[in-house]
């Protein structure tokens, strides 16, 4: 990059930061003086991290950190010690809701000669007229910082245990700037004018838009996939991007079946939201900042420029919130683990009606001897409790008298591809055979051959015969071109 491209790039990422504070300074003004106590939980929730989790000792912190009486100190820390008998060194910011939330005196007993709504022992009656509660740290004082960093507490699965941002950074390779970056904290992505400082491209196709990241976010990405995401086991009827299951052994379940009802959820991807993966990183043991920072790195909002081109205000309405993007390594890993639920719950609901269930990515089909009228409302139902919804305009009931069909394979008997489709890729193979393949490749693809390849080994999967045809076909073609390489 010339020095002029590099001072390009920094005016404009300043001007995106100038941006982003005007936007964010008056709320954070705001913040602060209405909630000073929030601040004053959090750093009584760090003093009381770095002990040992013995009362003298957070006596001692919150002393150091707050002060205040005696009474006070100790009440504090005996409510700390009833709903943490260990010490949450992975949960800082919960354990700084927990004193939040504290009234500034234990409820008192209602007394005979109270009246009705006479406020209770700890609150009172602010400016407006409304009960408000008090807080056990409402106007303390805080003299000093004390932090410690966090650490994993217990992991589920295999999943690297992995403490602080610190370590973060070393697991993924980067320094802390870099991973500050990536997380793209002051959401640069979503605010910069420069295409240079976005982390992701758009593209959009019919019904969804596919945000790709650039190679260096693609790269983190696919190391979280590698040694995090696939520790986390998916549940049995999730056959799509899963290692050793694919559209086969997800049509193979429902062949030879009487009824097969094949339904669709809509916008699989961006209805996943940040809030859930958060929710799937703690659950696998990850503290507090390390969730917070995978969430970032996996998770993203579209620019408002890239929403203007969408054919849907409630797609729009789902990108412009924190989402996972349809194009990212990581993706499809999260939405089947975030979709267990779904899954598990589908799974019970196909069992207690005697059927077989199964999801491809977003690909629902149940099948069995008959397909019972409630079906399809109790899907719809479950799926809109898990965070999905069901396109209704995509739901098919096949019987046996005709075509039923499965993520591109008719499975009346056994799992195939069309005889239509069969047919046509023979038919090019044999114009690829007898005048090349660059004449039979009319939409142009890069490598001709790899994507005949391909297209033989979806077609003859299972089907010797079929694919013994179309493979002898592709080495005609194949032998033809090396034996005149100007022919393709």
């Amino acid at each position: 990059m010339t020095t002029a491209a590099h001072r390009r790039r920094a005016s404009a990422l300043r001007a995106v930061r100038r941006r982003h504070d005007r936007e964010s300074s008056g709320h954070a003004a705001f913040a602060s003086r209405r909630q000073p106590a929030a601040r004053v939980a959090g750093a009584l929730a760090d003093a009381l991290l770095t002990t040992d989790w013995r009362r003298p000792a957070m006596l001692d912190a919150v002393r150091a950190v707050a002060g205040g009486n005696l009474r006070w100190r100790r009440r504090l820390v005996s409510e700390v010690l009833r709903a943490y008998p260990r010490r949450p060194a992975d949960r800082p910011r919960e354990l700084g809701r927990f004193l939040l939330g504290l009234p500034r005196r234990p409820p008192e007993p209602a007394r005979r000669d109270a009246r009705p709504g006479e406020p209770a022992g700890g609150d009172w009656i602010d400016a407006d007229g409304r009960l408000r509660r008090a807080a056990l740290v409402e106007r303390a004082v805080i003299r000093r910082r004390l932090v410690v960093p966090t650490r994993a507490v217990r992991m589920r699965w295999s999943a690297p245990a992995i403490g602080d941002l610190a370590e973060l950074a070393e697991f993924l390779g980067l320094d802390g700037d870099a991973l500050d970056w990536f997380a793209d904290r002051r959401e640069i992505n979503r605010y910069a004018r420069d295409e240079a400082l976005r982390h992701y491209r758009y593209d959009w196709r019919p019904h969804r838009l596919i945000e790709a990241p650039k190679p260096r976010l693609r790269a983190i990405q696919r190391r979280l996939l590698d040694q995090i995401l696939a520790m986390v086991p998916v549940h049995d009827r999730a056959h799509g991007f899963v290692t050793g299951r694919g559209a086969h052994t997800f049509a193979a379940e429902h062949a030879g079946k009487a009824v097969v009802v094949s339904m669709d959820l809509r916008a699989f991807f961006s209805s996943i939201s940040a809030a859930r993966i958060y929710g799937l990183f703690r659950g696998a043991g990850f503290p507090e900042p390390v969730a917070h920072t995978l969430t970032a790195l996996t998770t993203t909002r579209t620019p408002a420029h890239v929403l203007r081109a969408a054919p849907d205000p409630a797609l729009a309405a789902l990108l412009r919130a924190p989402h996972l993007p349809q194009g990212a390594p990581t993706s499809p890993a999260l939405a089947n683990l975030c979709a267990f639920r779904l899954d598990r719950r589908l799974d019970g609901l196909a069992r207690g009606y005697g059927m077989v269930y199964g999801r491809y990515a977003d690909d629902l089909a149940f099948s069995g001897e008959r397909a019972p009228a409630r079906l399809t409302a109790r899907v719809g139902q479950i799926a809109a409790e898990e965070g999905f919804r069901v396109r209704p305009d995509k739901t098919h009931v096949s019987r046996r008298s005709g075509r039923q069909r499965l993520a591109g394979l008719v499975v009346n008997s056994r799992p195939a591809a069309p005889r239509d489709e069969y047919d046509r890729l023979r038919a090019i193979l044999h114009d690829a055979a007898t005048h090349g393949l660059a004449e039979a490749n009319r939409d142009g693809h890069p490598d001709f051959a790899a994507h005949l390849a391909g297209r033989v080994a979806w077609v003859g999967h299972r089907h010797p015969s079929r694919a013994a045809k179309l493979r002898r076909l592709l080495h005609e073609a194949v032998a033809a071109r090396d034996k005149d390489p100007t022919a393709g």
